[in-house]
């Protein structure tokens, strides 16, 4: 037999064990179904029996209808289950967003009550800018480039305004936006001044001359005794007693122009010129750190508070000239303190 007719006779047997499979398959399928839908059609009687003489009630349900009907019911309880879970969720959000405005409606009754208190405050601030205003005679002023970023800001409230109607607080909040910007020209005129003054201070003997220190005022400027002669004769400056070697400073921007030593007189000591006719004096110093014809400026250590020429215990010996008349120093001592206490009133 030719290779050929083996190989079909070989072909032709593998298609009809094929094909045999493939009919044993589909019978086996086809009769899995027949039985799946005869035991589907099997019907069952289900009975409710009373204990009562009442009729016996009683129904016939296939096989199918009760999977049918265990599957409704599986789909329903699904669908509750997910429903209630939703809706359980749905109800712990809202609680949560009505904790949260419960909260929010506090914080707005705190930022109420915040923004009157701050309507007072700004009105006494109010009261103290014109009061401070009239006492510098300065002119109330604004400034027209904020004038005109809060006019931008009021358009955007009116905008608010018209959709969700006017509320006091935005009010009151425009009306103190309103007074911090009409301040601003009047606090820039009165810092103007403050440094205008300032320089000007710092060319007049207005420092305290111990550095750190108030130390103790033993002799006041004017009719005194002598305390060696014992005779009465005008005390030209003030006497600050502390202890020996602390720094003592310039009370001016000034130039040195005498340093000198007098054992029976002032010891060791310096006369500093200023501006405008001044002249400062600092005698009785045990050390000086300064040479004459130098430029100091106001607050320079100069020299340190001794006990030197004729003196009964370490002071500083203070004294101020205007040209040739000594003047009380403390006239001068006093003014920045005075502006000290106006500005804390």
């Amino acid at each position: 037999m030719s290779p050929v007719n083996q190989y079909k006779r070989v072909e032709k047997k593998l298609s009809n064990k094929i094909i045999k499979r493939l009919k044993a398959a589909g019978n086996a399928i086809s009769l899995l179904f027949k039985n799946i839908v005869t035991i589907g059609k099997q019907r069952f009687t289900v009975m409710f029996i009373p204990h009562s003489e009442k009729k016996i009630f009683n129904f016939r349900i296939s096989v199918f209808s009760l999977i049918f009907f265990c599957i409704l019911l599986t789909g329903v309880l699904i669908a509750f289950f997910l429903s209630s879970t939703y809706f359980s969720g749905l109800s712990r959000l809202l609680s949560t967003k009505s904790e949260r405005l419960e909260k929010a409606e506090s914080s707005l009754e705190v930022m109420r009550d915040e923004i009157a208190e701050l309507r007072k405050v700004a009105r006494s601030f109010e009261s103290a800018l014109k009061n401070t205003l009239s006492i510098l005679e300065v002119k109330e002023s604004k400034n027209p480039q904020v004038d005109l970023q809060m006019g931008e800001f009021n358009s955007f409230f009116g905008v608010v305004e018209q959709e969700e109607g006017v509320l006091k607080e935005l009010s009151e909040l425009q009306s103190l936006n309103s007074l911090l910007n009409d301040s601003i020209g009047s606090l820039q005129k009165i810092t103007e001044l403050l440094v205008s003054h300032g320089e000007l201070l710092v060319e007049l003997p207005t420092l305290w001359p111990l550095k750190g220190v108030r130390g103790r005022i033993t002799n006041y400027f004017g009719p005194a005794e002598h305390p060696f002669t014992k005779n009465w004769y005008l005390h030209k400056g003030v006497d600050l007693a502390y202890r020996i070697g602390t720094p003592v400073v310039a009370t001016a921007n000034g130039k040195v122009v005498e340093k000198k030593f007098e054992p029976m007189g002032f010891g060791h000591y310096i006369v500093i010129r200023h501006k405008y006719g001044f002249y400062t004096k600092y005698a009785h110093l045990r050390t000086v750190t300064v040479r004459e014809g130098e430029e100091v400026t106001q607050g320079q250590v100069i020299g340190t508070l001794g006990n030197t020429g004729l003196s009964t215990g370490p002071h500083l010996h203070y004294e101020v000239r205007i040209g040739s008349q000594v003047v009380d120093p403390m006239r001068y001592l006093s003014i920045k303190s005075g502006l000290k206490t106006a500005s804390i009133k």
